[in-house]
């Protein structure tokens, strides 16, 4: 496969592109999408069949019921980490290996019903606490240890609106792809 098809495969919507400025429009249009996906993300998958869930976005790539785990499972983990940055100072969060995670039984084999209800919750508290949080609070920081890199919870916010976003749009790509 041709790298640019490939590269449009992984990255519908293109790759996260930071704003130079947090200003508090972005950040509250980014918190809308991080709470509206829930629901986004139902009204693209509650009527697919077994085999459809079961259908890669890509070669090689993840099924459709692999991805909606993996959303639950990432964001699960931005709630996490922001709740350590909050609460610890400048903490290291827990690195997790992402494809093994979606390897395991239950994103490989499990109903997405839970996964869609469980993501109802907890992107409800995402943006709930999102929402509450001050300016010093949006500077906070952790660090990935995966590339010993800083990152302030203002920037987590623009990268998970866009994380949702870039997992629903493969899935739309592949609905689209496949006419369904």
């Amino acid at each position: 496969m041709e790298n640019s098809t490939l590269e449009k495969l992984r990255y519908p919507i293109g790759k996260f592109i930071a704003p130079e400025i947090y200003s508090s429009d972005y950040l509250n249009t980014k918190i809308a999408e991080i709470a509206s996906f829930p629901e986004r993300l139902k009204k693209e998958v509650l009527h697919l069949t077994e085999e459809q869930l079961e259908t890669p976005y890509r070669q090689d790539g993840w099924t459709i019921r692999q991805v909606i785990h993996h959303c639950a499972d990432s964001h699960m983990n931005c709630f996490i980490r922001i709740k350590w940055a909050l609460t610890e100072d400048n903490p290291t969060i827990k690195f997790y290996h992402e494809d093994r995670w979606a390897e395991l039984h239950d994103n490989l084999t499990m109903p997405i019903q839970p996964t869609l209800s469980f993501l109802d919750g907890l992107h409800f508290r995402l943006a709930y606490l999102m929402n509450s949080l001050s300016e010093s609070d949006l500077e906070k920081t952790f660090i990935h240890p995966e590339n010993n890199k800083e990152f302030k919870i203002k920037e987590i916010i623009g990268t998970y609106a866009w994380h949702g976003n870039h997992h629903l749009a493969h899935i739309t790509a592949l609905k689209k792809q496949k006419g369904w």
